[in-house]
């Protein structure tokens, strides 16, 4: 995998974890175990054990091996490794940048811009590694899906190591929560490469809206040994920068679906894509602005 962040600054990896999850998503042997570990009964006993007492030996190995600040966060002590996982930041730590008519990143992670093209069906299209999606099989609805065509869908993936609360873009008034259930594959590009994960694993999508941006879909897709995608709020009135909801333990993935014309996605980060980078972002980045009337 291949990152560059804000500077252009590019770094690579190639961890023990992702040359397993080749192995199990390319091997027969692999895939047998994998059919046992992606059922969601197996994430939701693996978020229980999580949450006993006994998980916080592993807290430690994991801040060292990941050199993360516990000064930045509210807390420091942890009843479980879950509690650690879930934990909330200082909002210093995370400001929200640019005036109200910037766009900003939803959430830490590694970024990806893909426009939404038309297809040879006339369905809104993009690619994701080597995985066609539709925006129809994401939302299982063609007539919602209709409005994203000609937009851009903005896919941010999230590893264990990232920050895992995740906020509103805009102000705006928010729709209720749609659960579209499913199983729980990785959202590491190992798994993409071979199997549709984003219209398999389960997910969770409301509307947005939006003062700036036209009425944007936010989308929280869950992964494997991800228990929880826990939102906050139903239909209701939010603001930028406001927190909308966490995962629990594990890798998981944030989609925003943008209309037509709705937003000006930075330059470099569509020609970061096309390049077959990720952009590192941290949430209150600016990704973009309103366009310019």
């Amino acid at each position: 995998m291949k990152y560059i962040d804000r500077e252009g600054k590019v770094t690579s990896d190639d961890s023990g974890q992702d040359r397993l999850l080749r192995w199990m998503y390319t091997h027969r042997a692999g895939r047998a175990a994998l059919r046992l570990l992606v059922r969601p009964g197996i994430s939701r006993a693996g978020g229980w054990l999580l949450e006993r007492n006994w998980s916080r030996c592993l807290i430690k190995p994991f801040v060292k091996h990941n050199d993360i600040d516990l000064s930045c966060f509210r807390k420091q002590k942890f009843t479980s490794y879950n509690d650690f996982f879930t934990r909330q930041i200082k909002s210093e730590f995370r400001p929200m940048e640019g005036g109200p008519d910037t766009l900003v990143s939803p959430c830490d992670g590694k970024l990806s811009v893909y426009p939404v093209l038309h297809n040879r069906d006339g369905a809104g299209e993009f690619c994701i590694k080597n995985t066609k999606y539709t925006v129809e099989s994401l939302l299982r609805s063609a007539h919602l899906a209709k409005r994203y065509e000609g937009g851009y869908a903005c896919v941010f993936r999230l590893t264990v190591d990232d920050y895992h609360r995740y906020c509103y873009i805009d102000d705006g008034e928010k729709s209720e929560n749609r659960t579209i259930p499913g199983i729980f594959h990785t959202v590491n590009p190992a798994a993409n490469d071979v199997i549709p994960i984003y219209k398999e694993n389960t997910r969770e999508y409301s509307l947005l809206k939006s003062r700036h941006f036209k009425t944007v879909l936010m989308m929280e897709v869950g992964a494997l040994m991800v228990g929880r995608i826990t939102n906050y709020h139903g239909a209701c009135k939010v603001k930028r920068g406001q927190e909308k909801g966490r995962f629990e333990f594990g890798g998981s993935t944030v989609i925003l679906l943008f209309q037509k014309g709705a937003a000006d996605l930075d330059k470099r980060l569509i020609d970061n894509t096309a390049k077959g980078f990720e952009t590192i972002v941290k949430m209150g980045e600016r990704i973009g602005a309103a366009p310019v009337c």
